[in-house]
């Protein structure tokens, strides 16, 4: 700017021109022999000079040269790590294990869990159960109502009813997840717990249909009861919340206890089948 007295002169990059000076017209008379023309624009114009080509040279070369070393480390850290894969995946998966048990432990002290009895046997005994996630969602100056549960050879079927929003799906659920967590060996959100072990869980919970291919709720509905009915032993644990609700009330109700009729009969799974139709308390 000194030399050649522009005051706004300066330079710009672009990725199709490289480095260049950008002088405006108001000074385009001021711009030295030197200064070699690389584009004409309306209201300004651009140039560069030989050190300016030099430069710009050095730049692009430096950028190439970081981006090859970068290269360089980035495979020698590839070959460095697949050498040690083995060990890298044997620490993660013992760490993993670490983080699943601290996670449990941390939960169980905080909480308040008790340790389950599992057995062989086919009861399920659950007292003063709780939902893990839901309790402490709760606010502090609200309590979860726990709830208990005694399944055996005897009663193996359970109906419930209630109002909507009294909590029954939340006790189907909590019912499940206290299951789930003492076969993986965690403590359980109770005052006390007897489980037999299940081979399977079945749930058939809320009501959707799958629009992509072209099957209504009804139908995404009766497909789970029947996956539920074909597969289902002694030894599964069940859950339904609602069946026959994607139909007329009097075909739902057939469905429902037709369903009921045959897990009891035939399969005799622990079963808990949350529903609005009271009718079906005459089965008890």
């Amino acid at each position: 700017r000194k030399e050649t007295n522009i005051p706004s002169l300066k330079i710009s990059f672009n990725k199709v021109f490289g480095y260049y000076i950008d002088v405006t017209k108001t000074h385009i008379n001021k711009v030295p022999d030197y200064f070699i023309k690389k584009q004409t624009l309306v209201n300004n114009e651009r140039f560069f000079t030989d050190e300016l080509k030099d430069f710009e040279d050095k730049i692009l070369n430096a950028d190439y040269k970081i981006n090859q070393l970068e290269n360089e480390i980035f495979n020698n850290l590839c070959k460095i790590v697949m050498n040690v894969s083995n060990d890298i995946q044997s620490n993660a998966y013992l760490i993993s294990k670490i983080d699943i048990f601290s996670s449990l432990a941390y939960l169980a002290i905080n909480n308040k869990y008790i340790r389950p009895i599992i057995n062989q046997k086919f009861s399920l005994k659950i007292k003063n159960g709780r939902h893990p996630v839901v309790e402490n969602l709760i606010s502090d100056n609200n309590q979860f109502i726990a709830n208990d549960i005694s399944l055996d050879n005897h009663q193996f079927l359970s109906i419930i009813t209630g109002p909507n929003m009294s909590g029954k799906s939340t006790y189907l659920r909590q019912i499940g997840i206290i299951i789930i967590m003492a076969q993986i060996g965690s403590f359980v959100p109770a005052d006390y717990a007897e489980i037999g072990i299940i081979d399977k869980l079945f749930t058939r919970v809320g009501a959707s249909d799958n629009l992509s291919e072209g099957e209504s709720t009804f139908l995404v509905e009766m497909q789970e009861t029947a996956n539920i009915i074909n597969n289902a032993t002694k030894n599964s644990l069940i859950l339904l919340d609602e069946i026959g609700r994607g139909t007329s009330t009097y075909d739902g109700l057939s469905i429902a206890w037709a369903v009921t009729e045959f897990i009891h009969n035939k399969i005799k799974a622990k079963t808990l089948f949350a529903t609005h139709y009271h009718e079906l308390n005459e089965m008890t």
